[in-house]
């Protein structure tokens, strides 16, 4: 018994005749024929068809009029449906450019950290240009659609789709990373902000904001562990693939019994027995801590004291810029010393030093002198000096040791750098020689100190050795994987040793190390031949060094939640710095069917 074949329609090769537009009322329009009187449509270009639906609903439509009459009306009512339709298009395409425009427009108000009620005043502003610049197009901009509500709808789908966005990645994560760090908004609602560094199989990194989670009770490391918990459950990771946690070291999070780390490992423990997770303290965080060795608060309490004393005042504050501008000094203004800055101090202290001259000469002129006597004591001088040096020497390292996307062997690399040269600067200030000392240099009385500060920096340099010891374990690991042609293969892992010989007895892939960035190379070895290799340095690549993308996050949070703006919900907040710090590329063109899809009124 055979089967009948299903009748396919496109392979009849039907063709609409001309003749039946006067014979029936009939026009092809986008390969369907549509009938001039009533507009609906038939699908097969058969003339029976056509003729039994103006046989069955317009028999007597235009009867009585003559041949030529009737193809006149038939001309006519064809130009009428291709207006209709051009226009039809028109408008459908004029409206989807302006939503479009809409969710674009809100995609930069909410990344500039703007209130999303500037969007009415955007919208003034282009109209009011486009009347002066192309007054033809001034109506198009009018039906953008840019209220307070509706910059937030579309705030929430470029949310939803960039987290949808993050989501289809981290499928394919191989191993991920956290970087978490809490901090309190202006209405002191405690905000733990989550961030995620995957690596697929091709070893494509991504660096992303999670979530942002409220706690608006307790901060213990029960609760942090229930809203990291939840974060990667609603986002489906698998905790069998965290390799890495890194946070800011507060005891919350560090607590050996019940903080967050100890919780999570056990969590990780049940998935899988043989994953070790790589707890990490901040870097930049620990940098700045190390300086706490130096004693030097009987430096700093002076120096702010002074800033305090000519800003705190408004009158004497405009009275010290007026008297650097009418002396035409280096610099306009001192500058205030913020705690939670990592450059601060630093700067502080280079600018009080660059005008200390003309301090001096502006308290001798308000006869206030004689509440710092420090600034004529020739032992604070020297010490202030050193301080001045010290200061510069972190202040460069912590530059080194900022920004987004940077590899953990990197910014290692940089403080074992650091540690050499705190042996140097000690060994040479032992010595009375004061090369990489300039400020210090120019005092007389430095000799007399020069034991002190070398023990300083001893300090500093043991001080470094201490805090670092996290990093310290895994040197080795990281060792392997940014330098492994200088590698000795009896030095590491057993797992590893054999394809690390096989990796440097080819000259090609030696070639390729030199000429690709590392995740590249690593990339483009064969996964049969350097399984383990692959697999060292993914973990190593996904390793989040500091919390600086939490710290810069925080910086987005109170901008927009400040003083004047704290009614924005959690929600919104949370969209807001998604959309601030991502570096995915939201689809407008999908986001504007979706916007259509959900069109209300404005």
């Amino acid at each position: 018994m055979s089967l009948s074949k299903k009748r396919k329609v496109d392979s009849e090769c039907r063709v609409f005749k001309t003749e039946w537009t006067t014979k029936y009322f009939f026009k092809e329009v986008r390969s369907k024929a549509v009938c001039l009187i009533c507009q609906e449509s038939v699908a097969v270009f058969k003339e029976y068809n056509i003729s039994r639906h103006f046989a069955t609903k317009h028999s007597n439509y235009a009867s009585k009029l003559s041949a030529q009459e009737r193809a006149a009306t038939a001309e006519r009512m064809a130009a009428n449906l291709l207006s209709q339709q051009k226009n039809f298009h028109r408008q459908t395409a004029l409206q989807e450019s302006t939503t479009k425009a809409s969710f674009l427009l809100a995609f930069k108000l909410a990344a500039a950290s703007k209130p999303f009620s500037e969007g009415e005043f955007l919208k003034d502003c282009m109209v009011e240009t486009a009347g002066v610049l192309c007054p033809e197009s001034q109506g198009k901009f009018e039906k953008i659609s840019l209220s307070r509500r509706t910059v937030t709808r579309r705030v929430e789908l470029i949310d939803e789709h960039i987290a949808s966005q993050l989501n289809k990645k981290a499928e394919f994560f191989q191993l991920y990373s956290l970087a978490l760090d809490e901090s309190n908004d202006v209405k002191d609602t405690a905000q733990l902000l989550i961030f995620i560094r995957g690596i697929n199989d091709s070893f494509e990194i991504t660096e992303e904001f999670l979530t942002m989670e409220s706690l608006k009770g307790t901060t213990r490391g029960e609760d942090l562990y229930d809203k990291v918990s939840a974060a990667i459950e609603k986002h489906k990771l698998p905790w069998s693939k965290l390799a890495n946690v890194t946070t800011d070291g507060s005891p919350n999070l560090t607590g050996k019994n019940v903080g967050l780390l100890k919780r999570i490992q056990d969590k990780v423990k049940e998935e899988n027995p043989e994953q070790d997770v790589i707890f990490l303290h901040c870097i930049i965080h620990q940098e700045s801590l190390c300086k706490s060795v130096l004693q030097l608060n009987h430096v700093v309490n002076p120096v702010v004291k002074l800033v305090n004393f000519i800003r705190a005042r408004g009158l004497q504050h405009r009275q010290f810029i007026t008297f650097l501008e009418e002396i035409d000094a280096d610099h306009q203004d001192l500058l205030y010393h913020s705690r939670v800055r990592w450059l601060s101090l630093g700067k502080v202290f280079q600018r009080i030093w660059d005008l200390k001259e003309e301090i001096c000469a502006f308290l001798e002129f308000n006869e206030k002198s004689d509440e710092f006597p420090e600034l004529r004591d020739q032992k604070w001088l020297c010490d202030f000096a050193f301080a001045v040096d010290v200061f510069s020497h972190l202040n460069e390292l912590n530059v080194k040791l900022q920004g987004k996307d940077q590899f953990v062997h990197d910014m290692y690399k940089h403080v074992t750098a650091f540690k050499s040269k705190l042996i140097v600067f000690s060994r040479q200030v032992a010595n009375t020689s004061f090369t990489h000392f300039a400020t210090l240099d120019t005092q007389k009385e430095a000799t007399r100190y020069a034991k002190k500060y070398s023990k300083s920096l001893d300090d500093l340099h043991r001080e470094f050795s201490r805090r670092f010891s996290d990093f310290e374990n895994i040197d080795e690991s990281l060792q392997l994987v940014s330098c492994p042609f200088s590698q000795d293969p009896e030095t590491v892992p057993h797992e590893v040793q054999l394809e690390l010989i096989d990796l440097q007895s080819d000259a090609t892939l030696k070639e390729k190390f030199n000429t690709l960035k590392l995740n590249d190379f690593y990339a483009s070895l064969n996964e049969a031949t350097f399984p383990n290799l692959r697999r060292t340095a993914q973990k190593m690549l996904a390793l989040f060094g500091s919390t600086y993308v939490c710290e810069q996050t925080f910086s987005v949070m109170n901008m927009n939640k400040a003083r004047h703006r704290s009614r924005i919900t959690d929600q919104h907040l949370g969209s807001i710095l998604r959309i601030a710090t991502t570096k995915l590329t939201p689809d407008f063109d999908a986001l504007t069917k979706q916007g259509d899809q959900q069109h209300c009124s404005h």
